[in-house]
């Protein structure tokens, strides 16, 4: 009876180790995440997240040779603590991101405790296993359970966690299986435990805690974010690759993704009118048209204009984006029901897979991605992808890029021209001011030079042939300025991209 009860204490201790492994992991994953939507979804947040928090599991892991009495109870309070520091970290960082000056100070501290209690947990856990286990299975299966707890973290966080649940109920319900470690351990080992009943006290209250802050999630994202927002939020969500944002003031709707401002409904004309009409009206046919990105319709809105457009495939990444603008009706009503078409087919892709696929030939091609921020979307920026659009291009053909302001982002603005020269375009930069954003920049481009202006479409709010022609001068501070070349390899463009904009935004 004894050696039953001896091995169901060590495959539950065991069992321990998988789900802290898993709980740590998933913490380091909501910081990087919450860092990306907060501060910029820049590869930057990510990396020094990480790097902040390995180091601190290398200091937790030193400080566990200085816990040399009481181990069971010292690991028992960690799993206490790391539960509630853990589980409340987004719940708290979104709550204090509006309020406090010092944001990155608090989230680099959270970080480094929460790294810090980590890095004592499987220490402490395997002195703990030490008797109960010889020398090599002890290794062997605390280092086992602790890989296959980190790949279960690493395909639950994107697949269900941030889709289904979000940051902040993701964060509470790991919190709560990290205190669940801590009472199941005291009641496993209570004989063993100095203090049981005041550590089982103690969880049962964190646990009370975590499960309040589980079920009053939603609540606190709509509190955060009516905080971080200057216009009431009308809908809140988060997909495998960004979190989306929609506020309504009046007759004026917002679309935010990872809190960067997407369009606003006064004058998202402008940018739509200059993004798709210079280049359409100039081609010599366009029946067949390609969007990259625009996953909102409102680009589709405006090649819709041309009745002898006859095909517009859009390929963009995130099916919620287009799902949301083809059936909110709100949205339907702003893309003017684009996204319905019979004419339209959308297709949620990595549009850099899906454009190496592609046989066909496109009389127009649009690529409206968002800004260079990180190395993901910086490869849709790059001489290679480039290529690839040049190939499915018709030789009469033009594709247009959405290529950041020319003023605040000179530098990363040329880049992007001198990286469609450098793939055998003949461009055409011009730029646009919209309110919302400020001066605005674009390249046409084109295997050949293109004719000039034909008659732009009826109903258009912005352009006439006089505003057109003026989108094509640059003034001295916005001019061209040499750059780098945007590779593969190098991805230059992010660099500057995020240089040029943090001064800008600090």
């Amino acid at each position: 009876m004894s050696t039953m009860s001896d091995r169901s204490t060590r495959l539950l201790l065991l069992a321990s180790v998988f789900a802290i492994a898993t709980c740590g992991l998933i913490y380091e994953l909501i910081a990087g995440t919450l860092a990306s939507y907060l501060l910029g979804d820049s590869v930057t947040q990510f990396s020094t997240v990480i790097g902040v928090y390995l180091f601190a599991m290398g200091i937790g892991s030193w400080l566990s040779k200085y816990v040399e009495r009481n181990v069971l109870g010292t690991f028992i309070q960690t799993e206490l603590f790391i539960g509630l520091i853990g589980g409340s970290s987004a719940a708290v960082l979104f709550l204090l991101f509006a309020q406090i000056n010092s944001f990155r100070v608090l989230l680099y501290a959270l970080v480094l405790i929460i790294g810090a209690l980590v890095g004592l947990e499987i220490p402490l856990l395997l002195r703990i296993l030490k008797d109960r286990l010889a020398f090599k299975d002890l290794v062997s299966k605390v280092f086992t359970f602790d890989y296959i707890g980190a790949l279960l973290a690493s395909l639950l966080f994107p697949l269900v966690l941030v889709p289904h649940l979000g940051l902040v109920r993701a964060g509470f319900l790991f919190g709560i299986l990290n205190v669940l470690v801590g009472l199941v351990t005291v009641w496993l080992l209570r004989e063993q435990v100095p203090w049981a009943r005041g550590h089982a006290g103690t969880g049962f209250v964190i646990l009370a805690v975590l499960l309040t802050g589980f079920a009053q999630s939603d609540r606190i994202m709509t509190w955060s974010e009516g905080a971080t927002y200057s216009d009431p939020v009308i809908h809140a969500r988060s997909s495998p690759y960004q979190r989306i944002i929609l506020t309504r003031a009046g007759n004026d709707l917002r679309l935010y993704l990872n809190g960067n401002l997407q369009f606003s409904q006064r004058d998202e004309y402008r940018y739509h009118e200059a993004l798709v009409h210079p280049g359409l009206a100039r081609v010599p046919r366009r029946e067949r048209v390609l969007v990259l990105g625009g996953g909102d319709g409102l680009a589709v809105r405006e090649i819709l204009k041309y009745p002898d457009v006859r095909e517009v495939t859009l390929v963009d990444l995130d099916a919620q984006i287009t799902n949301l603008f083809s059936t909110q009706e709100l949205l339907v009503e702003l893309n003017e029901g684009a996204l319905r078409s019979p004419k339209v087919k959308v297709i949620n892709q990595d549009a850099f897979i899906w454009l190496k696929q592609q046989t066909e030939k496109f009389d127009f091609i649009i690529a409206d991605f968002p800004d260079p921020s990180n190395f993901s979307v910086g490869k849709l920026y790059t001489t290679a992808f480039y290529r690839e659009v040049r190939r499915v291009l018709h030789p009469d053909g033009a594709v247009v890029i959405q290529s950041t302001s020319p003023y605040v982002a000179r530098r990363s603005f040329w880049c992007v021209v001198h990286t469609l020269d450098a793939s055998g375009f003949v461009t055409e930069p011009y730029h646009v001011y919209v309110p919302s954003f400020g001066e605005w920049g674009f390249v046409l481009a084109a295997p050949q030079s293109l004719a000039p202006v034909a008659d732009l479409p009826p109903g258009l709010r912005f352009l006439t042939p006089e505003t057109l022609a003026g989108l094509f001068r640059f003034p001295p501070d916005m001019g061209d300025v040499p750059t780098e070349v945007n590779r593969l390899n190098n991805q230059a463009l992010v660099r500057m991209f995020e240089e040029e904009w943090k001064q800008y935004v600090h």
